[in-house]
């Protein structure tokens, strides 16, 4: 798992949540509900069961999107490793079901 092999950026206690905050995920996307973007139970929820849902979130993260949650455009990312949007991705994907 990607996570792992990020050295500082696994699943322990300030990992990937530290990094979703300095990488500004946390400016536009709340861990239960929406702000700008979904949050990343809803996201989480959506993609459930996807084997191949972390390589697709992990390229939107890093090249961005627009249509999938609506009007709202999900801006490129490069400021963001390809190691760290995978980690992130599958950080997201780990959230608990909102249901």
């Amino acid at each position: 798992m990607a996570v792992f092999g990020l050295g500082g950026c696994g699943k322990e206690a300030g990992g990937v949540a530290q990094l979703s905050q300095d990488r500004g995920c946390m400016r536009c996307h709340g861990m239960v509900t929406k702000f700008v973007g979904p949050g990343f139970q809803q996201v989480a929820d959506r993609y459930r069961g996807d084997a191949t849902a972390a390589a697709r979130l992990g390229t939107k993260i890093r090249q961005g999107s627009v249509g999938t949650w609506g009007n709202v455009i999900m801006p490129r990312q490069p400021q963001v490793s390809a190691a760290e949007a995978a980690a992130l991705a599958e950080w997201v994907l780990e959230q608990p079901s909102a249901r």
